[in-house]
């Protein structure tokens, strides 16, 4: 979705509510490193309080894992929050988002927010055992005759 944020940038006090989904096939073509189960559920506002634009996003949306320990399918629900100012021109600090051409392409920052919050290592579970190094069994499953 693209938000025209010209009357956003103009208008003190200017609000704009949004809500859409991005659908998992569209996710498919841009994202290879995750698996997305639902579409990416995505609301929010954009306003102007005092001459200064932000976005406040909620991005909701499930992925299918593979546990980093255990090799166990899984899958789990995120829900993440995000608030960004943004700008027309460039500033000295490198967190606004500079939007050109008053067009703000909500699907990127939605996405980007959300790939940018997911865990480095993914458990199944908080205290998954993961495998036997010798034969292969899933100890969350049951222990093994190995010693």
């Amino acid at each position: 979705m693209i938000l025209d944020m010209k009357r956003l940038f103009d208008v003190t006090d200017e609000q704009e509510e949004f809500s859409f989904d991005i659908g998992t096939d569209e996710l498919k073509e841009r994202v290879f490193s995750v698996v997305f189960a639902s579409p990416l559920a995505v609301s929010g506002r954009a306003y102007n309080r005092a001459g200064i634009v932000n976005v406040d996003l909620k991005c909701v949306f499930t992925l299918a894992h593979v546990c980093d320990r255990c090799l166990a399918e899984f899958e789990r629900e995120y829900s993440f929050e995000f608030s960004h100012v943004c700008m027309r021109d460039h500033s000295s600090n490198d967190e606004h988002i500079i939007v050109k051409d008053n067009a703000l392409d909500l699907n990127d920052l939605a996405i980007s927010d959300s790939l940018l919050q997911l865990p480095t290592k993914i458990l199944c579970r908080e205290d998954c055992r993961g495998l036997c190094y010798v034969c292969g069994q899933n100890l969350n499953e049951g222990e093994c005759n190995c010693s």
